[in-house]
């Protein structure tokens, strides 16, 4: 080999080795991309004797033995036996075969579901049934959530006594927040990250609070909603003006903080409950959701039944993707599922057109009048060179269409708020924001950064009338303040998710439905009204919407219950928020559904919209126990590991026994028959159901009589018996329903009905729903 060959050839070694180490890195970086949170559910009776009762070291082990790098996120000890990591799904495959594991699940993403309440659901009078005693202020709702604003009026401690004894909870100090925020009516406040800075990188702290400061809002509307302490003279912009309180003024809160920018991580939720769960919280609130799955695979319905085998009942908002059906999250039936109704206030903002036509909108703008004129009118589609111009999407609008004009907005894809934000930056004088056909007539109010109003879909489609048909349109826009006595009220919010209940159809879901509709609770002051970046505006209370604002609601409601009867399981505490609520207004129409302007159902409002006062006295009680559950869950036929993996315990099915979904001891019905069934019993051409329910007595003795109402006679609907005597507190009765109907086609519609025991004083209703499949 010659000289020249030979510096040649050595020439080239530097670039293979760079070759090489730029594809091992590469080869490294997929490997790290590839990595996920998992969540580990180990057997606990599984662990072997040599780790003397070290679970720690067990599950270390375990995690070693198919990573050498991979680190522990978070050991749970009440919601699961397990813990959390970062691995390849190769090494998930391989760990989920170990010994004592029980599943191995990929972590999920959840998200946020987004003065006169207190008035409307009838707690301003009655203070002699809601005593403001002792045992009303050591009762504690733990919030998940965006973290909390100490500084809001509402966590003011005056005229509170000491903490709890119960209390195990602490005040964790970290980016602008110390142990200091807290005090008698905060006692609480902790952040839960790592799940969330494993998947998307440490938190930006320039950005967003590394510490239990809520730099968004939401997580101090949601806390001040459910215990809030009394603030006078709250209002937001002078909206909504008076009295904010909480439903439990005297509650303790103590705030979790799961929620950041990029969202809410599973493992950082299930750590969040398992603490709280330490704590001794007695009602856990929790306004998100995620995707519907088995409940041995949802992280919020594990947690949640660790929460309510402690006695404490966790109430989570039903989800902001109606009015479809199926919509529904958090679906478990040991959770309180919540939907949103609207309350007796509006903020009216009138659209005035040229033609002198006047529109209906509403609107919480506040800021400089628009001139005492008739302004220029333009529609966004028409004030745009592309094609989705009409959203007045950031840059869509052509400053020289708008400048000094009225623009017509229609709403979809970006934020409400942001499309008045882009046609303010265009030179836009004003905006009238039109509902589509996905939000039909429904308004929810803002605070605008410019004169603007919200209309719905029937008056969007005559303006546009108006603007195609007038040379010259005009427009302005009046603005009326709040007006409180509308009807009716509640309606349904055509946003609040629906059943059926998609995981198992014979749990009625949503279980209830509370305020959710233009709010005024606590806000953070870190982000004006809107948590739009350009808006500099600060207030110490905010409007908003979502099931969000009712699941607070129902928690609160829920304390106030458990402080009136602190012997009552979670299980008993809903059955009195859902079989005192009501379905019908004062003059007897039944509560509408506003997404069809037509009377709504269980699938929307499940047992109906929430009447607390009633609820305090509810006469009798569906209970339910743990176990209970667990024959659930048999019924089910989920396997011991899946049982286990929720259950947190070896659990055997008994297979000489039959379990069935229709005895678990729910206070509301949901019957799915067969369409064109082949298998028939009863008599020829028709199906039966059975259901078996259990009343428990929690008043006086006394004797009830059931009724039934049902709009068909297509379905016989027979109880037996028909009455049932009570002589003495906690006496339980036992009773059936059973269902015959024909086979019909898929395609018949649900009827709906409900059965009601009743001693002449007491009235204990439950929803009946009734589809087939």
């Amino acid at each position: 080999m010659s000289e020249n060959s030979h510096k040649l050839k050595m020439s080239r070694y530097p670039v293979i080795l760079v070759v090489v180490a730029l594809l091992f890195r590469c080869h490294m970086s997929v490997a790290m991309v590839k990595k996920k949170t998992y969540i580990i559910h180990m057997a606990k009776s599984q662990m072997p004797a040599t780790f003397n009762d070290d679970h720690t070291h067990w599950y270390d082990s375990s995690l070693r033995s198919v990573s050498d790098s991979a680190e522990m996120l978070y050991v749970y000890n009440n919601v699961i036996h397990g813990f959390s990591a970062r691995l390849t799904p190769q090494e998930a495959e391989s760990l989920e075969t170990q010994p004592g594991i029980l599943s191995v699940l990929p972590e999920l993403k959840y998200q946020l579901h987004t003065t006169r309440t207190p008035t409307f659901l009838g707690l301003d009078k009655s203070a002699d049934f809601f005593p403001e005693s002792d045992a009303m202020s050591d009762v504690i709702i733990g919030v998940l959530d965006t973290g909390v604003w100490p500084e809001s009026k509402s966590f003011d401690d005056s005229g509170l006594g000491p903490i709890p004894a119960s209390w195990k909870g602490q005040c964790e100090s970290g980016t602008n927040f110390s142990s200091s925020n807290c005090n008698r009516k905060l006692i609480g406040a902790r952040y839960f990250s790592r799940g969330y800075e494993t998947t998307l990188g440490p938190i930006d702290e320039s950005k967003e609070s590394k510490s239990p400061r809520d730099d968004d809002g939401h997580g101090t509307h949601t806390s001040t909603t459910a215990g809030g302490s009394v603030v006078q003279g709250a209002s937001l912009f002078g909206y909504a003006p008076g009295t904010a309180r909480g439903m439990a003024t005297r509650a303790r809160v103590a705030v979790y903080k799961v929620c950041w920018v990029g969202g809410c991580f599973s493992s950082d939720i299930l750590a969040a409950m398992d603490k709280a769960i330490d704590d001794n919280v007695n009602v856990l609130s929790l306004s998100l959701g995620g995707g519907i799955s088995d409940y041995y695979r949802d992280s919020v319905a594990i947690g949640a039944f660790a929460a309510m085998e402690k006695g404490i009942l966790v109430s989570c908002s039903a989800g902001n993707a109606g009015p479809s059906p199926y919509s529904l999250s958090n679906v478990a039936p040991w959770i309180t599922t919540v939907g949103a109704g609207t309350l007796d206030r509006d903020f009216p903002a009138y659209v005035s057109l040229g033609n002198g036509k006047n529109f209906s909108g509403v609107s919480l703008y506040k800021g400089n009048s628009l001139p005492n004129k008739m302004l220029p009118f333009v529609y966004a589609g028409n004030a745009s060179n592309v094609t989705n111009g009409n959203l007045c999407m950031t840059g869509t609008l052509i400053p020289e269409k708008v400048k000094g004009k009225i623009v017509l907005c229609d709403r979809g894809i970006n934020a409400r708020v942001q499309k008045g934000s882009v046609v303010k930056a265009a030179g836009g004088a004003g905006m009238v924001l039109t509902n589509t056909a996905a939000n039909g007539e429904e308004l929810v109010a803002d605070a605008h950064l410019l004169p603007a109003t919200a209309v719905g879909q029937k008056t969007g489609d005559a303006i546009r009338d108006y603007l195609t048909s007038d040379s010259n349109p005009t427009a302005t826009i009046l603005f009326e303040g709040t007006k409180v006595g509308i009807e009716p009220s509640p309606v349904v919010a055509a946003f609040s998710s629906r059943g059926p209940n998609s995981i198992t159809p014979e749990i009625l879901k949503p279980d209830i439905i509370a305020p959710g509709v233009n709010i005024l609770a606590g806000w953070t002051g870190a982000v004006g009204p809107t948590g739009l970046e350009e808006d500099d505006r600060r207030v110490g209370f905010n409007i908003i919407s979502g099931t969000s604002m009712s699941c607070p609601h129902v928690s609160g409601l829920a304390a106030l219950l458990k402080g009136a009867h602190p012997e009552w399981s979670p299980a008993a505490i809903r059955s009195a928020l859902m079989t005192t609520a009501y379905t019908a207004y004062k003059n007897g129409g039944a509560i509408q559904d506003v997404s069809t302007g037509k009377p709504s159902t269980p699938l929307d409002h499940g047992a109906g919209h929430v009447d607390p006062v009633s609820a305090l006295n509810p006469g009798l009680v569906y209970d339910i126990t743990t176990d209970d559950y667990l024959n659930f869950l048999c019924a089910l036929n989920y396997t011991p590991s899946q049982i286990s993996s929720l259950a947190r315990r070896n659990f055997t099915c008994n297979e000489s026994k039959k379990y069935s979904v229709t005895d678990l001891n729910y206070p509301s019905f949901a019957v799915s028959f067969p369409a064109e069934s082949a298998a028939r019993t009863g008599s020829a051409g028709s199906s039966s159901i059975k259901y078996s329910r259990m009343l428990t007595n929690v008043g006086p003795a006394g004797t009830y009589k059931v009724t039934v109402t049902s709009p068909t006679s297509s379905v016989k609907i027979t109880v037996e018996p028909e009455t049932l005597s009570f002589s003495q507190m906690n006496e339980k009765k036992s009773y059936t329903v059973t269902f015959t109907a024909p086979s019909m086609s898929s395609s018949t519609t649900n009827v709906f009905g409900r059965i009601e025991w009743s001693d002449g004083k007491h009235v204990v209703g439950s929803p009946l729903a009734i589809s087939w499949t």
